[in-house]
């Protein structure tokens, strides 16, 4: 069957190096809007991921956050495959006030890792950073996600406390607690995991540098990735 322009659009190459996060946003917004029908069948995985130009570990992680999230089903057998949901959440919930605000929290966020990112450049002390350095070590050992994210958690409000601003540290944990209540909606590939773990050390060695004109645009898309597999699900 051909497909129209705007179907097509949703299949074309993704960019790397975000290709996880942008799968999902691409096939996630799609879904919402309705280009992908409820019901219908996604092609088959090889040449889905051909056409996306992504490995097909990449495309299984993205299809298996899509489908925890009910925008996707999946089937074994003859007949089976990858479909869209027949009731995918094209809306928030009303009793879901979170996903409603969703945008002004990842808004919020960009305007605290920003400015503390800024501020550390300038202000942090070794001891600061050598702590940063201890959580990424910390980040970089396997385990479950639970006790990654804690330590992420304490990364970025370490960044604020390097800072030396009481009100950033305080504007952070806020923040960090409203993005634990999103993140807890989305899958998290080691590989994704990994990746966000080696912008972490960068972003430490930035900051002993005193460059904020590198660690600002490391930060900004260190926090991007975030966004683009939210913006595919809320």
């Amino acid at each position: 069957m051909k497909r129209d322009a705007a179907v097509e659009a949703v299949f074309k190459p993704v960019r790397p190096p975000t290709t996880f996060e942008e799968t999902v946003e691409r096939l996630g917004t799609a879904i919402r809007t309705g280009l992908l029908a409820p019901g219908s069948k996604l092609p088959p995985e090889r040449k889905l991921a051909g056409e996306l130009r992504i490995s097909r570990s990449t495309l299984r992680q993205a299809l298996t956050t899509l489908v925890q999230s009910g925008h996707l089903t999946s089937s074994r057998g003859r007949s089976g495959g990858t479909f869209v949901a027949q009731r995918p959440p094209l809306h928030e919930r009303e009793e879901d006030p979170l996903g409603r605000d969703a945008r002004a929290v990842l808004d919020h966020r960009v305007a605290i890792e920003v400015g503390a990112v800024i501020l550390a450049a300038e202000r942090a002390q070794r001891a600061e950073l050598d702590a940063l350095d201890k959580l990424v070590e910390r980040m970089a050992k396997p385990g479950a996600f639970e006790a990654y994210r804690r330590a992420d958690i304490r990364f970025h409000i370490g960044v604020a406390e390097a800072a030396r601003s009481p009100h950033l540290v305080t504007e952070m944990t806020e923040v960090q607690g409203q993005m634990s209540d999103l993140i807890g909606r989305i899958a998290h590939p080691e590989e994704v995991l990994s990746r966000s773990n080696t912008q972490h050390g960068r972003l430490v060695a930035l900051l002993r540098e005193g460059d904020a004109d590198r660690a600002v645009p490391l930060m900004r898309k260190h926090i991007r990735g975030t966004e683009h597999i939210l913006a595919g699900l809320i």
